[in-house]
């Protein structure tokens, strides 16, 4: 009975259970590389929506404090 017990315990003692530091890194290396991937393509989208404004802005003669809107440059 002894010797089962001995056995049962180094059985589960070899067991490999759980993730290890090298698992975790390729998961944070994942997400971080999906979190790129969207900040870059939402980026985009959004620059391309300012400037569609910024375009509207300066052909409809729209006028500010600082003078006709049509000065300013959207090239940026």
């Amino acid at each position: 009975m002894m010797n089962y017990v001995r056995r049962l315990k180094v059985a589960k003692r070899n067991g490999d259970e759980g993730a290890s530091a090298v698992e975790y890194g390729l998961l944070v290396a994942a997400i971080a590389a999906i979190i790129i991937l969207v900040v870059f393509a939402v980026g985009s989208w959004v620059k391309g929506a300012f400037k569609d404004t910024c375009s509207a802005f300066s052909t409809s003669g729209s006028v500010n404090r600082a003078g006709n809107a049509s000065t300013v440059s959207c090239d940026s």
